[in-house]
Order: C-alpha cells, then structure tokens, then sequence
C-alpha cells in the first residue's frame, strides 16, 4: 500500500492514495489551519469505524441477513498529554434490516473485532481499548 502526502499551504495537506483517491486534511483556525479538511487524527479514528462497517455488512452478507442499512457511530478519547494518542474507542453499531437474527449481528461485529479488522487490532495493539455495541432495526 502506497501514497503520499502534500503540503498545500498553512496547516493544510493533500492526501492520495495508490488507488487514486484524494481528500484534504487541514487544521483548525486556532492552529494556523482554515478548518477545511479532516483532521489527521478523525482520518485514523473514522478509518477503522469503515474497516470495521466494512466487516460487518461482508459478514452478513455472508450470512445472508437481509440489511438495509448500517450505521457505526465512533466516539474516541484522547490522551491529555503530547502525544494525544487515542485511548479508548467505542462503536455503537445501528444495523436497519428485514428479521435481521441478532446472533448474526452479534457474531459479525465479534468476529470483526477479533479476526479481520486490521485498523482495530492495530489500535488495540497500541493499547487503545475499544468496545463495541449495537442496536437492530427492523426496515420499513
């Protein structure tokens, strides 16, 4: 996996992937930034919620659950002191389905978190601690 990342001016950087893709990160205005881009940090935490969204509806596809929608809402505590490491993470899942069985929800989110979630083992690796949990709704 490659990319790079350019400084455009300020506090502001363009990010681009191998694959082609770019978004913009900048800081805030109270930093020298024009709060125009993601933060470097909102970049890593909401990285792993989509590695994790990712997991989930592959698993339960797999599953053959019937999901509508998925939504994982990420909240993250940062350290006080240089460097502001993340230290807790936690993930409330909202899955929107038809007679979605909750022990398939609660299987993909496990096996997601315990087995296939790169950006989440390497956090937890580092000595983020995170959790997890969900809610079920049934589709219109």
């Amino acid at each position: 996996m490659k990319g790079n990342v350019k400084w455009l001016d300020g506090k502001m950087f363009l990010a681009e992937s191998a694959s082609g893709h770019t978004v913009v990160m900048d800081g805030p205005e109270e930093n020298g930034g024009r709060n125009i881009g993601f933060r470097p940090m909102e970049m890593v935490l909401l990285g792993m919620a989509g590695c994790t969204s990712y997991d989930v509806i592959h698993i339960l596809g797999k599953a053959r659950q019937n999901v509508t929608d998925c939504v994982a809402e990420v909240e993250a505590i940062r350290a006080d002191s240089v460097p502001a490491v993340f230290t807790d993470i936690h993930l409330h899942f909202l899955v929107t389905g038809v007679n979605l069985k909750q022990a398939q929800v609660e299987r993909a989110i496990k096996l997601s978190s315990e087995k296939y979630c790169s950006a989440s083992m390497m956090l937890e690796a580092g000595g983020v601690k995170i959790t997890y949990d969900y809610e079920i709704r049934q589709a219109a």
